[in-house]
C-alpha cells in the first residue's frame, strides 16, 4: 500500500493560514524548529514568543494573551503540554474555557526518546479536564485541515500532532470535519475505530481481513472529546462480533475507554477489544519496532478479529501491506526524537 508522502506539511501551511490573522500568535518552549514553526517565527517575528524551558509560564502567559482577544498556539512536545504545566494548563486556560490551541508533537510512540519524550497518556488526562477539546491527526491531509477545525471551536483546544515525514492517506481535499468519523469502509462483522497512525497500521490489515471474508466497518476518528458522532454509535450497533478499538496510546482512558462509555451508556451489548499500550511505558526504539513489541500492530488486530469471531482465519505476514518504516534519522525532523 503506497501513499504519498508529505514532508514537514505544517511549515508551510501554518504561515499561509495564519498570515491574515493577526489575532493568532505562537509560543513555543524552546523546540521551535523541532515543532516546525521557525518559518513562523522569521514571516512574523512579533507574533511569536518563546519561553525557553519554562512550560508553566507558557501555559500561564498563554491564558492572559487569550482574555486580550489573541488566539495563542503553544506548539512544543505533548508530554510538555499536560505534565509539567497541568496546574497552569487547569487553571489559566481550562477553567476560564479560554481559546488557547495547543499542538502537541510526538504523541504515544511516534518517537524513539523514551518515557520522557513519550505522551502515552495524554488523552486520559485532558479528557478528565472540563471545556476541553481533543483533536488527533492521522495523516498529511488531516494536519493540514486541523488549523480551521480547531480555530472555530469556541474554548481551549488540545491537538495530537504529527510531523516530519507524514504519510497523506486521505485525498487532499477530504478535511477533516469535527466531531465526524471518516467512514473508511463499511461492514456488518466487525467494527474497527481507529485514530492517529493506527489508522495507517489498521489499513495494513484490513484488504486481508476482507480477502478471507471479514466484513468489516472501519471509521477513522480524529475527534476525541466531545466524542457523540451517531454514525459512531450506529457503527457499534451493527457489528455482528464486535468492537476493535486501535490507538497510539495506553488502552486506559483513551480511544478505547470513551467507545466503552459509549457501550454502556447507550446499552449496545457488544464485545470489545482494545489494542495499545497495556498499561506500561514503553522503550526508545523505532516506531516499527515498538508497534510490534507492545502489540499495536496489523498483525494484532487480525488476532482481535479471529478473537472477536473465535475462528483462525490463517491470514499469512505476507498477506499484510508492506510496512512503512520511519526514518528516525530523517532530515524532515530537526532531531532524532
Amino acid at each position: 500500500m503506497a501513499y504519498e508522502i508529505v514532508k514537514r506539511p505544517h511549515v508551510e501551511n501554518f504561515v499561509r493560514w495564519s498570515k491574515f490573522k493577526p489575532e493568532v500568535v505562537v509560543l513555543s518552549a524552546d523546540l521551535t524548529s523541532s515543532c516546525e514553526v521557525g518559518k513562523f517565527r522569521d514571516t512574523f517575528p512579533d507574533r511569536f514568543f518563546s519561553f525557553g524551558l519554562g512550560e508553566q509560564n507558557m501555559l500561564g502567559f498563554a491564558g492572559g494573551l487569550a482574555r486580550e482577544g489573541f488566539e495563542p498556539w503553544i506548539h512544543t512536545f505533548a508530554v510538555f503540554i499536560y505534565r509539567r504545566p497541568l496546574d497552569q494548563l487547569q487553571m489559566s486556560v481550562a477553567y476560564p474555557n479560554l481559546p488557547v490551541r495547543m499542538v502537541g508533537f510526538l504523541p504515544g510512540i511516534t518517537t524513539p526518546g523514551g518515557v520522557t519524550h513519550q505522551a502515552i497518556d495524554d488523552v486520559n488526562v485532558m479528557r478528565g479536564i472540563p471545556n476541553m477539546t481533543i483533536l488527533e491527526t492521522g495523516d498529511a491531509t488531516e494536519v493540514e485541515s486541523i488549523l480551521e477545525v480547531a480555530h472555530k471551536i469556541d474554548g481551549p483546544v488540545y491537538i495530537r500532532m504529527l510531523r516530519g515525514e507524514i504519510s497523506r492517506i486521505f485525498p487532499k481535499n477530504e478535511v477533516m470535519e469535527f466531531n465526524k468519523a471518516r467512514v473508511l469502509s463499511t461492514g456488518t462483522d466487525v467494527t474497527i475505530l481507529s485514530s492517529g497512525i493506527s489508522t495507517e497500521e489498521a489499513l495494513r490489515a484490513i484488504p486481508a481481513l476482507k480477502e478471507h471474508g471479514v466484513s468489516v466497518q472501519h471509521l477513522h476518528i480524529s475527534t476525541l472529546k466531545p466524542f457523540t458522532d451517531p454514525q459512531v454509535i450506529e457503527s457499534l450497533k451493527s457489528s455482528k462480533y464486535g468492537v476493535i478499538t486501535m490507538e497510539n496510546h495506553s488502552v486506559i482512558g483513551g480511544l478505547g475507554s470513551a467507545v466503552a462509555d459509549l457501550i454502556a451508556e447507550h446499552g449496545i451489548g457488544k464485545k470489545l477489544i482494545k489494542i495499545g499500550l497495556k498499561d506500561t511505558y514503553a522503550h526508545g526504539a523505532s516506531q516499527k519496532y515498538l508497534l510490534h513489541k507492545y502489540g499495536m500492530s496489523a498483525r494484532n488486530l487480525i488476532e482481535a478479529t479471529e478473537k472477536l469471531m473465535d475462528k483462525n482465519l490463517q491470514i499469512s505476514e505476507e498477506e499484510l501491506s508492506q510496512t512503512r518504516v520511519i526514518d528516525v534519522h530523517s532530515t524532515a525532523k530537526a532531531e532524532a526524537l
